[in-house]
Order: C-alpha cells, then sequence, then structure tokens
C-alpha cells in the first residue's frame, strides 16, 4: 500500500496528461484546445516536481546539523517548473489574442471551418 502511495503522484501527472492530449486531438473548438494545452502544461509541471519529490524530505538547506542530503528535496525540478509556469502562462495569452484575432477574422472558433477558408 505504501509503494502504490508514493506514485499516486505519477498517476495523477499522467492522468492530466492524457486528458490534455486527449482534448487538444479531438475538440474542434479553439479555446476547448487551449484548455487542453493548459492541461497538459499541467501535468507535465506535475510530473516534474513529483520527480524531485522525496517522502518526509527537508529544504535542501545545509545549516542544520546531522541532516543528510539523500533526505533532502531536489530544488532543480522546482525551480524548472517556476520557470514552466510563466513560459505556460506567455504561452496561454498568446493563444488567446490569437483565439480573438481569429474570431474577429472568421466569425468562429471552429477550427475546421477555419482551415476550409482562405484569409
Amino acid at each position: 500500500m505504501n509503494i502504490l502511495y508514493d506514485y499516486i503522484y505519477y498517476a495523477g501527472a499522467f492522468g492530466l496528461i492524457f486528458i490534455g492530449i486527449f482534448t487538444m486531438m479531438v475538440k474542434r473548438n479553439y479555446i476547448k484546445v487551449i484548455i487542453g494545452l493548459s492541461i497538459l502544461e499541467t501535468g507535465v509541471n506535475l510530473f516534474l516536481i513529483s520527480v524531485g519529490y522525496i517522502s518526509n524530505g527537508t529544504a535542501p538547506i545545509f545549516s542544520n546539523p546531522g541532516i543528510e542530503a539523500k533526505n533532502m528535496v531536489d530544488p532543480v525540478p522546482q525551480a524548472l517548473v517556476l520557470t514552466a509556469i510563466v513560459i505556460g502562462l506567455a504561452v496561454l495569452s498568446l493563444a488567446l489574442s490569437m483565439a480573438i484575432r481569429l474570431y474577429k477574422h472568421f466569425g468562429t472558433l471552429d477550427l475546421q471551418q477555419i482551415k476550409e477558408q482562405r484569409w
């Protein structure tokens, strides 16, 4: 039971990744595709945090005597996820601004109808 509890974050991360990929591939509305991209990004971030997680781990600060390095949480995935969150926010805002432009130009957000039309 304890082993299953240790890997529950990986299951959640892969679940979010698969939901995001499925949403991006199946939906025709551009806003729903953007939501799928955001869910996919959240799953990847959760996976990266799960890689650096140690059960009952401590912060990577060596000021306390007696704490070994093997019991400390890895700070590199946390820094990568913070950077990925900022990049994901920029991509999300760019995609939403592109949705506004597409709606103004074509009058729809249906990707199939937009693909059939010409500029």
